[in-house]
């Protein structure tokens, strides 16, 4: 008999509560955690087949060095000593511009990110590359105009909303927010509220809708002006609000008063009347919306983030009870990197600003490195990511990681990535470390949960945090820190809290180092570095936090953020640790005045020329690539490169080219017939899947394939098909428009 250990599923940011078997030291049975405040005894079929995810058949044991075209395996001290050394050498020849941070992406954990970026600072550098860079470059860019700081991300108060605007998002397969599936079944369901969904193609999620605009592939920005201008032309717009809350409407408002909008739905391919509708139930209800990579990573990505911030502020649904609201956190993803400023830095090669949160857009990567600039990157460190399968453009991002001085990967798998570098160092797994996820989607309460190791770590794995230490430590990084501290980890909590601030307290200048001297202080004690920085983030949480977490029924003191840990420690759960104030949650707006900024400079061209006529021009595709490919359809069966052992599907279809009847008969073709797919990237054989629900002239694929398992290539990696320059001026990489065809295998014919 074995026990039952309460924790949380890693493998999308909703992190559902799970409960773990653990029999002789092997977790063997998943199920769903009843007690998890937030997902409350929710959880989906990725989360349940977890176990996939801990043991896959590639997990690495030692450290690894590349010698010639093979790997050997060498000792901690000797990895440790080597990058070390080579780091130095790089550094010293060419500059902190030579130096990359790929990581803090991780959906199960978030830890390593601040020793990652700490050990970045520490050189110099502000090359930091995340995931987020791959999705949300030009949507976080705009809150960063829009709101004042990047990682403000606004979203929908969900269980309050009288009428929920899905675009581009589907729901029913990608989640997004806690319990997706059953929140969206609820809406659709109840006589007094509305379900809307905006998708060129009836998804699972507008299956379901009250309300299906399907639009033209392409043309999200042109209907968002055309709505704007629907709501400003009938007097509509909410004039008080905009007044009180806004700043800039009277310079933007004549991009709307005279705009055609019956020429513009013409071109979304949608009947004015349906439009006109749901602008009058978005004048009269309050009303949420949740975009997803549809609008971030379709064409005009950036501008259509911006029109649809407008449209909101228009409606005056931004800090409203039922509207979008800026959530609370216990800490912000990322950092505001504004780009104006003198002292943030933009790309050497591409001069691309950092616009998600502090993170550059992985697009850019293959430029940044391949080529003989000055400060091109030279050396890079990857750590809980996998870019040779998540990131556009996998041939030239292959030739470009090749052509490095230094690559060093740490993972807890030998993945696509960490085949390619000098260096491979084992991660433990989320279940076999402490750690958590800094994820703000839940309002107004504000929650976080501390997953703890259920099972020994694999191998001389470590934890990403502690390798970041490590190497801080051998680099001469950390400081020497006092005896009396050192033994003071090993006493209780605040006894050494007390003996580091009085270090700190004459030292200020050691501050930026922390993370390390914490990891190499109470991180030595407990066998985490991360758990340690959890506990230095809890005591020096800043004063917002505070706040919110007294309304959630924190005794305020000293000790506050001491007793804040505790709890965590004491409810593997997760709780409730902070509760916001929905009563001025437009205080959290930090823009100069105090108010949404709806006049973005950079955006005015743009969106003040943006018509029906243009587009009708832009949107005609080559006569090579007639049809649109959605590169990286959200499925029940795929799942990043997470789950590298495709037995976790069991049987359903996973990689597949999906078509729409008219589109496979044009060809001759049925479902399950092999086909390529061909882009100007690249092309790829599959297996053809024929649906009703896929518009005419799209194709879609899946992400998350392709990936090396056990030796054998399973599926077909997606970005094999896209260029990293196909992208929005932010950066943010167009997979949701990329002209194609189709062709019938081994005749070279195609549609």
């Amino acid at each position: 008999m074995g026990d039952w250990h309460k924790t949380g599923c890693v493998l999308c940011a909703q992190n559902c509560g799970l409960e773990i078997l653990v029999e002789e030291g092997r977790m063997v049975k998943v199920r769903p955690d009843k007690d998890n405040p937030r997902s409350e005894g929710y959880a989906c079929r990725k989360g349940l087949n977890v176990l996939y995810h801990q043991y896959p058949a590639d997990r690495l044991i030692h450290p690894l060095k590349r010698v010639g075209d093979a790997f050997v395996s060498i000792t901690w001290d000797q990895a440790i000593e080597e990058i070390a050394e080579k780091l130095k050498t790089g550094l010293a020849a060419h500059g902190p511009r030579s130096f990359a941070y790929l990581g803090a992406s991780a959906q199960g954990g978030h830890m390593e990110a601040g020793f990652g970026v700490s050990l970045m600072r520490a050189f110099g550098s502000q090359n930091l590359y995340t995931s987020a860079g791959q999705e949300f470059s030009g949507a976080w860019w705009v809150q960063g105009r829009m709101f004042g700081k990047q990682y403000i991300l606004t979203g929908p108060d969900e269980h309050e909303t009288e009428m929920l605007v899905a675009w581009g998002w589907n729901g029913m397969q990608s989640h997004q927010m806690p319990k997706t599936p059953k929140v969206l079944k609820e809406i659709s369901k109840d006589p007094q509220r509305l379900l809307v969904a905006v998708d060129p193609r009836k998804s699972e999620t507008a299956e379901i809708a009250d309300i299906h605009l399907a639009l033209r592939p392409g043309t999200d920005a042109l209907l968002i002006k055309a709505m704007i201008a629907i709501l400003v032309q009938e007097g509509w717009e909410k004039t008080e609000y905009l007044e009180a809350h806004c700043e800039g409407w009277e310079r933007i408002r004549p991009w709307f008063e005279n705009f055609d909008s019956r020429a513009a739905l013409l071109v979304c391919g949608l009947a004015h009347e349906t439009v006109h509708e749901l602008c009058r139930l978005m004048a009269t209800r309050r009303w949420g919306f949740h975009p997803d990579l549809g609008i971030y990573m379709g064409r005009h990505s950036t501008l259509n983030s911006y029109l649809l911030n407008v449209l909101g502020a228009v409606c005056g649904i931004f800090g409203q009870r039922g509207g979008n609201i800026i959530p609370g956190m216990v800490m912000p993803l990322g950092f505001h990197a504004d780009e104006r400023s003198e002292k943030v830095w933009k790309s050497a090669v591409t001069g691309m600003p950092p616009a998600a949160a502090g993170s550059f857009p992985c697009s850019i990567l293959p430029e940044e490195i391949l080529t003989d600039h000055k400060d091109r990157i030279r050396s890079i460190i990857v750590s809980t990511c996998n870019p040779l399968r998540s990131w556009p453009d996998t041939q030239a991002l292959e030739k470009a990681f090749l052509s490095l001085d230094l690559l060093v990967v740490c993972d807890m798998v030998m993945s696509e990535t960490a085949r390619l570098a000098h260096y491979v160092l084992p991660c433990r797994s989320f279940y076999e470390a402490y750690d958590g996820t800094f994820f703000p989607w839940t309002y107004p309460e504000v929650y976080f949960q501390l997953r703890r190791p259920l099972v020994k770590p694999h191998g001389e794995s470590l934890e990403a945090s502690q390798i970041f230490t490590l190497l801080a430590d051998r680099l001469g990084l950390i400081p020497e820190i006092p005896e009396k501290v050192m033994e003071a980890a090993s006493k209780d909590r605040m006894t050494f809290g007390a003996e580091l601030m009085g270090w700190i307290a004459n030292h200020p200048e050691h501050l930026s180092k922390m993370l390390f001297i914490l990891g190499k202080t109470l991180g030595k004690t407990w066998d985490s570095a991360a758990l340690a920085a959890l506990w230095g983030m809890m005591m020096t949480a800043p004063k917002s936090f505070r706040k919110n977490a007294a309304r959630a029924g924190f005794e305020t003191g000293f000790d506050m953020g001491d007793r804040i840990f505790q709890a965590l420690l004491d409810h593997p759960q997760g709780l409730w640790v902070g509760k916001v104030d929905r009563e001025k949650n437009l205080d959290e707006v930090k823009t100069p005045s105090g108010k949404i900024d709806l006049f973005i400079e950079e955006l005015a061209e743009k969106a003040a020329s943006l018509n029906a006529e243009e587009e009708i021009k832009a949107l005609t595709l080559p006569e090579d690539f007639p049809l649109v490919l959605n590169a990286g359809r959200h499925r029940s069966t795929n799942m990043n490169t997470l789950m590298r052992n495709p037995e976790w599907i069991q049987g359903k279809r996973g990689c597949t080219i999906a078509v729409h009847p008219e589109e496979a008969a044009k060809l001759g073709l049925q479902d399950k017939d092999t086909v390529r797919v061909v882009t100007e990237g690249g092309s790829a054989v599959g297996e053809l899947e024929v649906k009703e629900d896929v518009r005419p002239g799209m194709v879609l694929i899946p992400h998350g394939f392709g990936l090396i398992y056990d030796g054998v290539k399973w599926g077909f990696n997606v970005n094999d098909l896209t260029l990293h320059t196909h992208r929005d001026p932010i950066g943010t990489p167009l997979h949701r428009f990329v002209p194609c065809r189709l062709e019938i295998c081994g005749e070279g014919k195609g549609l």
